[in-house]
């Protein structure tokens, strides 16, 4: 038995039947989110660690889309060790082609079609009748199995569409090879018990239900994915569609965290069980929220950096006396360590080493020397290092590694006396320029300075500022969002100094634009 089937603490049975498939589809729905797109290299990245924390199938993308999703889905096959990796295809065969192209060189590939199901899909989306849509499932359900025996269909917004249909619908499917069978809430629009029931119905009434695993896909619309979710393993899905921290479109998806730790924590009710680490769930969160530069709620269930603080006088009291009174699983058992103030300016490499590990990070030798030196910097300027500040730390030394463009040095003189200015230092490839401009307040001023420096016509529809830690000395964590040319970047920037951060999330944006371009056009790209 592999590594990622092992049985959980606490669980006890680990019965085929209930055990329940881990389906992560970070990587496709999850980056359709606006705003969360991933480069190349973070895909790669997501995928490593969601493969090493015991992700049964990986959704990599959808390799039609684009070449660059055809590139990663394909890099991805062949980089796993231990997931199944699944490519998204339409219920056409051009789709269904490239997608078998795409997870050729997998060790175990899977091929995932999909049809609009629901009155309104097929009226409005695709102006077809229940005759072609039948049709469709079977000619793309066959054209799939033609390539793997590993298939799975979807019938998408199942939850709106007549019960009689979408059991033709579902028995078409399985009659042409499907080996799983995807129940999507597409839209959100389920409560649990309806859920369930539409799971039970189909199950009872479907023949060839048994031959098959059912799946749940549910979307957060209503604040309902992960109860609808559960709801549905309860009637008889054994597989969940899910992504980390719940990303995904609109509202998200059901979040992978909070799907596997109830099933963990409440078993006397819920007697399932995953393959997933659960002590990966803090650093996937981490890893998910740095590349896509989207922050964790605070209050987030399970990853959240509120989940296991406590402030409550009463709440602080039960705690120290038994932690079990306000906690129904330990920081442990999801890889939270709790530590706060254990590192200074007096802390060495060793100890800095050993916090970056219990945090979840592994740096090369040059990568940990740079975020040395800026922790010592860091330290100098902050009486207090919180294991956020780390991790902000961190992350953007990360994130910055292979920026051609990078912050060395700026100067702001701001007040009511104005004007306000801003004198600025990019490190571009080397050679560095400086500028200096004036502006309406210190971030316009800053940002001009880039502009003069870098001349580009991004525009500029998120900046945002929150604080890492409390204090008045708490770094400064800026998200930057740049759109151009219908393609959005963000980046994200932390230091003591707001400006500074500001700066360096401006540019952190820029630059992932900048690659983006130089992709497509490479001689758009800056002069060398």
């Amino acid at each position: 038995m592999s590594s990622d089937q092992k049985k959980p603490k606490g669980a006890k049975t680990r019965a085929d039947k209930d055990r329940v498939v881990i389906f992560d589809t970070t990587l496709r729905d999850g980056e359709q989110c606006p705003g969360a797109t991933m480069t190349f290299d973070e895909k790669l990245e997501v995928a490593e660690l969601l493969d090493e924390m015991g992700v049964d199938i990986i959704e990599a993308g959808f390799p039609i889309a684009s070449q660059g999703d055809f590139d990663s889905v394909q890099e991805i096959s062949r980089r796993a060790k231990n997931s199944v990796i699944c490519g998204l295809a339409r219920a056409q065969a051009k789709d269904i082609d490239i997608c078998a192209e795409a997870i050729k060189p997998a060790k175990r590939g899977r091929i995932h079609t999909f049809i609009g199901t629901s009155p309104l899909h097929r009226q409005y989306q695709m102006s077809i009748d229940e005759a072609e849509v039948l049709s469709r499932v079977t000619a793309s359900v066959t054209r799939a199995r033609s390539y793997t025996d590993n298939v799975e269909w979807s019938a998408m917004d199942a939850t709106r569409t007549e019960p009689d249909f979408l059991c033709r619908c579902v028995e078409a499917a399985i009659k042409a090879g499907a080996t799983t069978v995807n129940i999507p809430d597409t839209v959100g629009y389920a409560t649990p018990d309806e859920f369930a029931g539409l799971i039970r119905m189909i199950v009872e009434r479907v023949p060839g239900a048994d031959t098959v695993i059912f799946s749940t896909h549910c979307h957060n619309d209503l604040g309902l994915a992960v109860a609808n979710s559960l709801s549905g393993v309860v009637a008889g899905a054994r597989q969940v569609e899910c992504a980390i921290n719940g990303l995904g479109e609109r509202a998200g998806n059901a979040a992978l965290e909070e799907i596997v730790m109830a099933i963990r924590t409440r078993s006397d009710v819920m007697p399932f069980w995953t393959g997933i680490d659960t002590t990966m769930l803090t650093r996937a969160s981490k890893l998910v929220s740095r590349v896509t530069a989207f922050p964790v709620q605070y209050n987030k269930a399970i990853v959240g950096r509120n989940a296991f603080a406590h402030e409550s006088g009463i709440h602080q009291d039960g705690v120290l006396k038994y932690a079990g009174t306000f906690e129904i699983m330990t920081p442990e058992s999801v890889g939270l360590k709790e530590s706060s103030l254990v590192m200074g300016k007096h802390s060495g490499r060793h100890a800095f080493r050993e916090k970056l590990k219990e945090l979840g990070y592994e740096l090369g030798d040059n990568a940990f020397e740079d975020a040395f030196v800026r922790f010592k910097a860091l330290a100098d300027r902050k009486k207090h290092v919180y294991d956020e500040d780390i991790e902000a730390l961190v992350d953007q030394e990360i994130a910055s590694a292979h920026d051609r463009i990078k912050v060395v040095a700026l100067t702001v003189i701001a007040g009511t006396g104005g004007p306000q200015k801003a004198t600025l230092t990019l490190d571009i490839d080397g050679k560095q320029q400086t500028h200096e401009s004036t502006g309406d307040g210190p971030v316009d001023a800053t940002f001009r300075a880039i502009k003069a420096i870098v001349p580009h016509e991004a525009r500029l529809p998120l900046y945002q500022v929150s604080a890492v830690t409390e204090g008045t000395d708490a770094q400064a964590e800026v998200l930057v969002r740049l759109e151009a040319d219908g393609k959005t970047a963000t980046g994200r920037g932390s230091d003591t100094d707001t400006m500074v951060a500001s700066a360096r999330a401006y540019v952190s944006a820029l630059n992932k634009l900048l690659a983006r371009e130089a992709r497509r056009k490479p001689e758009s790209m800056l002069a060398s």
